[in-house]
């Protein structure tokens, strides 16, 4: 009998549910720790500090989350993930102390490393080659999709219980997802990990630093691109309501703009992964990074609510074709020994360049004038397009 063909609608709870439960749970909470920082006596200053904890959170976790997929599996890392995660905001919601505040953000972080690191090495080993772009798409898009629920849901929590309704429905959901995770199903090569010592590979197993050795000409060159990718699109959140300010428009109006831009991004991931399946990834990873470019340039020159609008419209559709794309290179290349390792760098890769993106846009800004900020950072998502379009390989991907 012939074995049944794939799906993705067949794997769609188990793999997809954990991720929109966590990405609504994230974003029911990030609108809220500065609010309760201030709450705890801390200058603004310092909230906009404990905010980045996250981000440095995540960041200085790559590495370790790779360890600890390798040593658990993916099922079991991604269910520690929501707990953790679930723990860390169970720590904000109920300290009087700013420093352990300060600790959450810093866990929040962590649980978001090793989450995703551990959902993307699991979709890249159980999903065929020839559905990987799709699939690691729909991740991210589901992701986003969560994210842009989350705030909604926590609003209306808050308006019922006060900031501790927001830190309920984010523990409620990562708790959630932890549940839907421990029903995903073994992989093959974690069931293979329990088999007898006799039965084991002679060959030794795969450390970190000898798969950053193996694979650093990788790393080297398509992860410059990605690097660069990241910045861009970390800096884009910022540009719409920076320039809004500019602008002077009301924050209704740049909070809608914002908005739109963000539906726009959750219309067009599946599309896109279709492409990369069916083209190749660099129909969809080149163009991304020109449509970025040529919108970012553009944006100094709008001068009112209607131009801003069309140029955020631009800037998102442009980022919401790349769903999915930096998880889906970093899956090609990978290998199927180390695989944890390599996904842990290019993360790590990733996240440095989501940390100067935005830190580049400030100094710019600071140094010569807003405008000139978000010019650069056009140029920078025009230099992505010329990295990627060197070194992303023209054939399909094959599995590892």
């Amino acid at each position: 009998m012939s074995p049944t063909p794939f799906s993705l609608r067949r794997i769609a709870v188990t793999a997809f549910g954990p991720t929109l439960l966590f990405g609504l749970g994230e974003g029911a909470i990030l609108p809220v720790i500065v609010l309760g920082a201030r709450e705890l006596g801390a200058s603004v200053p310092t909230a906009a500090l404990i905010v980045t904890l996250i981000g440095v959170g995540s960041l200085l976790s790559n590495i370790p989350a790779s360890m600890l997929t390798m040593a658990r599996g993916e099922r079991w890392a991604i269910v520690a993930a929501a707990l953790w995660g679930a723990l860390a905001m169970a720590l904000c919601a109920w300290t009087r102390q700013l420093w352990a505040f300060a600790l959450g953000a810093f866990m929040v972080g962590m649980a978001q490393a090793v989450f995703s690191l551990a959902r993307q090495s699991y979709l890249t080993e159980a999903v065929p080659a020839e559905f990987r772009a799709r699939a690691l798409s729909t991740l991210g898009g589901v992701m986003r999709i969560g994210m842009f629920i989350g705030p909604f849901v926590g609003a209306a929590a808050i308006h019922r219980f006060g900031l501790a309704g927001a830190w309920g429905v984010g523990m409620v959901a990562l708790v959630l997802s932890a549940l839907v995770a421990a029903r995903l199903p073994d992989l093959e090569h974690h069931r293979a990990a329990g088999a007898s010592p006799a039965a084991a590979p002679a060959t030794p197993a795969p450390t970190w630093l000898s798969t950053v050795r193996d694979h650093r000409r990788v790393f080297a060159t398509l992860g410059i691109g990605i690097l660069l990718v990241s910045a861009v699109r970390a800096s884009r959140q910022a540009v719409i309501p920076l320039w809004a300010d500019q602008l002077a428009l009301e924050p209704s109006v740049a909070s809608l703009i914002y908005g739109l831009a963000a539906g726009i991004e959750m219309l067009v991931f599946y599309p896109a992964g279709q492409v990369m399946d069916r083209k190749g990834r660099r129909w969809v990873a080149v163009p991304s990074m020109l449509i970025m470019g040529a919108a970012l340039l553009a944006t100094p020159l709008t001068t009112g609510a209607a131009t801003l609008l069309l140029a955020a419209a631009v800037i998102g559709f442009g980022n919401g074709i790349s769903s999915g794309m930096i998880m889906t290179l970093g899956a090609d290349h990978s290998p199927r020994a180390g695989r944890a390792h390599f996904l842990g760098m290019w993360r790590l890769i990733a996240d440095i360049g989501a940390a100067c993106g935005p830190a580049l846009l400030s100094f710019l800004a600071a140094a010569l004038s807003l405008g000139a900020g978000i010019a650069v950072t056009g140029l920078i998502a025009l230099a992505a397009a010329g990295q990627l379009a060197y070194w992303i390989p023209r054939a399909r991907a094959e599995e590892p």
